[in-house]
């Protein structure tokens, strides 16, 4: 069932979701609209302003991630953490985002679980981050609609991210 922390392995599934994040680190923070297809290793994720402007296009590569901006520049970074420090201003880790954005830890590393009455993930801790879910309904398979991920630190990182569509691979 989506959502089950124990069926890491279902994260790594096909899926497609848009909607609106905000990452804050301490008291730096951004907000972008999203557009994140994700399948197996591969993810593209394009990000727009709040009117809907893309103002890049995020890729990743077996070297790294390639980032698109309009007019054709490309920059390019080691990884996921570099790339959303540069553009989100707060080290977002997609790598694990992928499994936690559908209620699943990542597998091979310890992680503890919350269950709403319905059976659904409420909150995952993992890696240190804590990451709360809210649903809309009580549908069992339901997926969230609503991710908080939290970071203790000097300067807390905190990530919100609110899904307005969800098209999951079926099973």
């Amino acid at each position: 069932m989506p959502g089950d922390a124990a069926d890491a392995g279902a994260a790594d599934a096909s899926f497609n979701i848009g909607g609106r994040l905000s990452a804050s680190r301490g008291t730096a923070g951004s907000a972008a609209v999203f557009d994140w297809n994700h399948e197996g290793t591969r993810d593209r994720i394009d990000l727009a302003s709040p009117f809907g402007q893309i103002y890049a296009r995020v890729n990743s590569a077996s070297d790294g991630v390639v980032v698109l901006r309009p007019g054709g520049e490309t920059e390019r970074y080691p990884d996921w953490s570099a790339m959303t420090v540069a553009l989100l201003g707060a080290p977002v880790p997609m790598n694990d985002l992928a499994f936690w954005i559908r209620g699943a830890a990542r597998a091979g590393v310890q992680s503890s679980v919350e269950r709403d009455a319905q059976g659904r993930v409420r909150v995952l801790r993992q890696e240190a981050w804590e990451i709360v879910y809210d649903y809309v309904g009580d549908a069992p398979s339901a997926h969230p609609s609503r991710v908080l991920l939290k970071y203790p630190d000097v300067e807390p990182i905190e990530v919100r991210v609110v899904i307005d569509r969800w098209n999951a691979a079926s099973p």
